[in-house]
């Protein structure tokens, strides 16, 4: 795997390395060892997956407070996403700040996202599946949002018009530090 750092300090944009033959290839998509070596936390909870049958669908900004906060790897089976993280940890120099990439089935990337930070996506296709693999529990009680349009960030989204939100998602409050 090859780990690109983004601009947000412990926020990876994460590549297999894929072994070809003539039948196709093989690449690893986690490895303890390797998450170790970066710094990264290697726990797994649980994984889900998401499927959006619309382009637009909007799914966030979520995340989980202690003593449940987790990190997540997020990749794209089927389709394709614009996925964007907040940097909510204060006291970080980039609190605050956020980062976007874009997550396809043909790209493979996976994008780890380090406690502290918001997570949503954009879908950018129809029918696009995402699976997660979460470092804790789901936990309701932790679990915590901000609006997707928050003019305290000013994300730039693909696709900004008129996004497919859950009635949950389109009531998150502004985000007040």
């Amino acid at each position: 795997m090859i780990f690109y750092e983004t601009e947000l300090p412990g926020a990876f944009l994460i590549e297999p390395e894929a072994i070809e033959d003539f039948r196709g290839f093989f690449a690893r998509t986690w490895c303890r060892r390797e998450f170790e070596a970066h710094g990264l936390n290697p726990d797994l909870a649980q994984a889900n997956l998401a499927f959006s049958r619309k382009k637009d669908t909007l799914r966030g900004m979520h995340y989980q407070i202690p003593p449940f906060a987790e990190t997540k790897s997020v990749r794209c089976l089927k389709g394709a996403i614009y996925d964007v993280i907040i940097d909510l940890r204060p006291g970080s120099p980039t609190y605050t700040q956020w980062t976007g990439v874009t997550l396809t089935a043909e790209n493979r990337r996976m994008f780890y996202i380090p406690e502290g930070f918001a997570h949503g996506y954009q879908t950018l296709a129809d029918e696009t599946e995402v699976f997660y693999q979460v470092s804790q529990f789901y936990a309701p009680e932790c679990e915590r949002g901000i609006r997707w349009d928050d003019p305290a960030f000013s994300v730039r989204w693909p696709e900004a018009h008129r996004p497919i939100l859950s009635e949950k998602d389109a009531n998150w409050p502004l985000y007040h530090g």
